[in-house]
């Protein structure tokens, strides 16, 4: 593959069967860059056409590339081109220095004429309801055509084929102004067959495919998982063959999403050169950076690993305070003078007693005259451009005051990197439910005097009370996603054997109960699911009322247990139902809401006249809503548990929140929403879709409090006085969208958006709600997806902040890019 000109799908023309069609992506391609079509090594005659814009940069997002063009080219092949053994596309970069032909594609001759009698079709979605099977796709024609099924031994089975038209088929076959319907829905009765085989034919062209009737989790694990329907796009790119082996693929990663973490590390490693060039670099700004570390009876071998990495820095003006806190007789004392007298930067700092890990670091941070103080452990190594990299954001923004970075574990014997932590952008609650930070980290001598030394009473978990009380002093933090440092993993670690420091976790429990005490917001502290992790559970005071807002047609039962759920189990019972009804149609549904309104004084329906828009609903609905909070709630779920209200409510209450989102599930216990990443799927989707509900997610962050740049609106509650300050749901917004617009208008009016997962509901929504395929519904899509990309598209360039730019935006599961 060449990176800047790639090939995604290779067909032929649906009105020319004579022209290959040559379709894929362009990116950074140099104006002198040529291409050059070859059947046997003779030149074919080609036409391009290249498009741009929104539509073709979600067309590919599955790539991580940002490709923002794509191109059709038509090749004209010569009559007899099957006899001809193998056709080429060839990239022919020019540079100053020399000519280079890049092979881009190839393919036999022979193997093109197969595909030259075949229609183009992609199945989609197979569903099983009861005895019926319905077969859903799309099949690209200029002639109408016709679709058979047949079962074992070829026998042809009664099956009803219906057809509609397809507005994303015609954006692919762009050689075309008019095309016949090319959605297609056949119905058949199931009759326990495992398998049927699906012919469609215009008379000229006829293709074939067999099709296993299976459990639509298959098609749903590849079509329900995003906004924007990452599997239909595979499918609609390579075709059933290979989307039925990236299914199997996709299912495999499951079990290990990080993949190959090494070859990453090494694609994404600065190079000598690159070194070589930091190196010689002078800054403006060139602050003394003090590199403090306690040691205490350390390993040799391991302290000669660390200093060797501050050696190695890039940047040269360092200094490195060791002090040894081993007390008299150390064993560390004839390699500290060697290394006095070999580097005039390192600064050894003696004790005559034995010293804590607070009281040794101290010692070094008394004896550090730099700018800035970098914190290391003695037993870990620095990234060689880690000083560099931290220096070279006080260039652009000087007014930083404290720094963390990325971080990896190293095995004991220093040749295996594993467990990359690619960290979130500052995120207040994430830090409140764990030390994140934790390494590298980079602190202004300033915010160091203000915030306070390390404290004592919390040894064990020191650098997490320190960190905590520095952002209590300053709002300049700046994270690097870059691994910076490398966390040596042995088997008295706390970052291999958790159970090695027990006490170090309480610490860490009693530094986030002291970091709230000091905020005044009135919150007990437990301990989380797993050790190093920690739950807050807020304890206001007032019982603010909540409104909670459910708009609703017919589906009555859906809505009765909507309700009937947080009668029967929540805790929190001041709170009123504002019900919004939304064009129903069923007699009995407006006999429910008397009965309703009847029995449960909490209860009001107000009625909805005009056409559907979710957004303008819910704004219709809070205009009755007596409530200082708004709980803005599907009527198809259902409340876990007693305290969901109260955990949503708790965290909402903060003068910092706007708005607070839930742990949502599927029917079957599998994440439906963990919280939304703007960028997945190409706009937003939600993470950790289709997880285990009892999985922890990347680096625990499914069980774990944190911010997020939005949540969904199935179960989102917000203050009152915000959504009337921000003006509420966009109404321009029918029905994508609304609840994204709405977190990023929060966030840009200076909020917090925080997913609480111990805030639990079902979501009975079908994991696979199908295509947007009508014509109204796929132009209202566009229409809305081009509002929403364009209103935030200086954002989603930068990248969302609560999610590292090395994980992949193509899937939900937080593994790595590709490289």
């Amino acid at each position: 593959m060449i990176e800047k000109f790639n090939v995604v799908r290779v067909r032929f023309h649906i009105e020319d069967k004579q022209i290959l069609v040559i379709q894929g992506w362009k990116h950074d391609m140099k104006p002198e860059d040529e291409l050059e079509v070859t059947l046997d090594g003779e030149k074919l005659p080609w036409v391009m056409e290249t498009y741009d814009g929104m539509e073709v940069r979600q067309r590919y997002m599955i790539y991580d590339l940002g490709i923002e063009e794509e191109y059709y080219l038509y090749v004209t092949l010569p009559e007899d081109f099957d006899r001809k053994k193998e056709l080429a596309l060839w990239v022919i970069t020019n540079s100053r220095v020399e000519q280079k032909k890049h092979s881009v594609y190839q393919e036999k001759a022979a193997s093109l004429k197969k595909l030259q009698g075949e229609i183009d079709f992609f199945l989609e979605q197979v569903t099983l309801k009861k005895e019926q099977c319905y077969l859903k796709g799309w099949a690209a024609s200029a002639i109408p055509i016709t679709i058979k099924v047949k079962g074992g031994g070829g026998k042809e089975i009664e099956a009803k084929a219906s057809f509609h038209e397809r507005r994303d088929v015609s954006q692919i076959y762009r050689e075309t102004e008019q095309m016949p319907d090319s959605g297609f829905e056949v119905a058949l009765p199931h009759r326990g067959m495992s398998a049927v085989t699906l012919e469609i034919t215009n008379g000229i062209c006829t293709s074939r495919v067999k099709v296993p009737i299976v459990s639509t989790f298959f098609f749903e694990n590849m079509l329900g998982n995003s906004y924007l329907g990452k599997g239909a796009r595979f499918l609609q790119h390579h075709g059933w063959k290979q989307f039925c082996a990236r299914t199997m693929q996709v299912i495999a990663q499951k079990s290990t999403p990080q993949g190959d973490y090494e070859k990453y590390r090494q694609a994404v490693a600065p190079t000598e050169e690159e070194l070589k060039r930091q190196r010689n670099e002078q800054f403006a700004y060139a602050p003394l950076v003090s590199v403090v570390v306690p040691l205490y009876k350390t390993p040799i071998k391991y302290l000669e690993k660390l200093v060797e990495s501050v050696q190695k820095q890039t940047y040269a003006n360092w200094e490195l305070c060791l002090s040894d806190g081993s007390g008299e007789s150390s064993p560390l004392e004839k390699y500290l003078k060697k290394l006095e007298k070999q580097e005039k930067r390192v600064k050894v700092i003696r004790n005559s007693a034995p010293l804590r890990i607070s009281e040794n670091t101290n010692a070094a941070l008394a004896a550090a005259k730099g700018d800035y103080v970098a914190f290391a452990d003695h037993d870990d190594l620095l990234a060689e451009d880690a000083l560099y990299e931290c220096v070279k954001v006080l260039q652009e923004r000087p007014e930083t005051e404290l720094i963390y970075t990325d971080e990896d574990k190293i095995s004991i014997n220093g040749k295996h990197y594993f467990q990359p932590h690619f960290k979130s952008d500052y995120n207040p609650d994430l830090l409140c439910s764990m030390n994140y930070f934790c390494h590298l980290v980079v602190v202004k001598k300033d915010l160091l005097e203000r915030a306070g030394w390390l404290n004592g009473e919390f040894d064990g978990a020191q650098d997490y009370d320190f960190v905590l009380r520095c952002c209590e002093q300053t709002n300049e933090i700046y994270h690097i996603p870059r691994v910076l440092y490398h966390w040596r993993a042995h088997e008295n670690s706390t970052s291999e054997n958790p159970e090695s420091k027990k006490y170090a976790f309480e610490a860490g429990k009693r530094a986030v109960q002291a970091h709230l005490d000091r905020l005044q917001i009135p919150a007990k502290v437990e301990m989380g699911e797993y050790p190093g992790l920690y739950r807050v559970h807020y304890q206001w005071k007032e019982q603010p009322l909540v409104s909670i807002l459910i708009p609703n047609k017919d589906h009555t039962e859906d809505l009765d247990k909507c309700i009937r759920s947080v009668e029967e189990q929540s805790s929190y019972r001041n709170y009123e139902y504002i019900v919004i009804e939304n064009n129903s149609e069923l007699p009995e549904t407006f006999d429910y809401y008397k009965k309703l309104e009847a029995e449960n004084e909490k209860v009001r329906v107000v009625y909805w006249e005009k056409e559907f828009n979710f957004a303008a609903i819910n704004n219709f609905g809070a205009e009755f809503a007596r409530g200082e909070y708004l709980l803005l709630l599907n009527n198809d779920t259902e409340m876990i548990g007693k305290d969901c209200l109260w955990e949503l409510l708790g965290p909402c209450m903060r003068e910092d929140v706007g708005i607070t989102g839930a742990r949502l599930y599927y029917e079957d216990g599998t994440i439906q929403h963990a919280g939304v990443v703007i960028g997945f799927g190409g706009i937003a989707g939600h993470a950790f879709i289709g997880f285990d509900g009892k999985a922890n997610g990347y680096f625990s962050r499914i069980i774990c409090a944190q911010n997020y740049s939005a949540v969904t609106a199935a179960c989102m509650m917000t203050k009152k006085s915000v959504f009337e300050q921000v003006g509420g749901l966009t109404e321009e917004l029918v029905v994508a969208f609304n609840d994204i617009d709405y977190c990023m208008k929060v966030k840009k009016f200076g909020k917090l958006i925080v997913y609480n997962p111990y805030a639990e509901l079902y979501h009975y929504e079908s994991k696979s709600r199908g295509l947007e395929d009508s014509p109204q519904k796929q132009e209202r899509y566009y229409k809305e997806m081009k509002y929403f990309v364009t209103r935030w598209q200086s954002f989603m360039d930068q990248g969302d902040p609560y999610y590292n730019p090395n994980l992949t935006l193509s899937k939900a599961d937080f593994s790595l890019r590709q490289v």
